[in-house]
């Protein structure tokens, strides 16, 4: 399949970066959703009013109701951990959702991405264990008894690195997926008309792997915190 055309692709090589462009989409694509997330944050924080109107209201809405999914799951205590966990929703989310412009990319079709998403997830994991337990978290590796030890050693090993394929392989399927199913209809039946239904399907797509990013990382910092059995 013929590479395609993105807008930022196009600027970079008509600079002179060509090789970059067309090897480094997903980073590119990646600064951009960093500079839509900092640039509306800079821009919500100048218009925060004590009686909240419309765009404040939406984020107020948004960013509660993910507050407060997510104490249902971790309790009180797991609050701190709540504006990684928010980051990572509204990254994966922005990431997803600007794919389905014309001449745009998501940076989450490419498991690069993916995979250091789910590399700091799983070191925050670790981070947050060492943070509640101490060195006593090393008991989440070794089982009930001792003599178990080298059977639940390389089990929970293996079970934890595996996460980090789960998380990765899983966004970057779908989101790919939906990247290509768009491709080829742009490509087939023009930019919006025919591709109308799956543009919205990629919509629904992007907001649920997004949930799901952020419910499996809530689920694997619950498991940190809770002591060994």
């Amino acid at each position: 399949m013929e590479h395609p055309i993105f807008f930022i692709d196009a600027i970079l090589s008509a600079m002179g970066f060509h090789d970059f462009a067309l090897h480094y989409s997903h980073v590119t694509y990646t600064w951009l959703t960093m500079l839509i997330m900092i640039l509306s944050a800079l821009f919500m924080a100048r218009k925060v009013k004590l009686v909240p109107k419309r765009g404040q209201n939406f984020f107020e809405v948004l960013i509660g109701g993910l507050e407060d999914f997510m104490v249902e799951i971790t309790g009180p205590e797991g609050r701190f951990f709540f504006p990684f966990i928010a980051t990572v929703f509204l990254f994966v989310l922005v990431s997803n959702m600007i794919g389905l412009m014309p001449g745009m990319f998501s940076p989450t079709a490419n498991l690069n991405t993916t995979l250091a998403l789910a590399l700091s997830t799983f070191v925050y994991t670790h981070v947050i264990g060492v943070k509640f337990h101490g060195a006593k978290y090393i008991k989440h590796f070794c089982g009930p008894v001792w003599w178990l030890i080298p059977l639940m050693l390389p089990i929970e090993l293996i079970g934890h690195l595996a996460r980090v394929m789960s998380l990765s392989v899983r966004l970057f399927g779908n989101i790919f997926g939906k990247e290509m199913v768009l491709a080829i209809l742009f490509g087939l039946a023009g930019l919006y008309l025919a591709p109308l239904p799956i543009m919205f399907l990629g919509i629904l797509v992007s907001f649920i792997q997004a949930l799901v990013f952020m419910l499996l990382s809530t689920i694997y910092f619950v498991g940190a915190m809770e002591h060994a059995h």
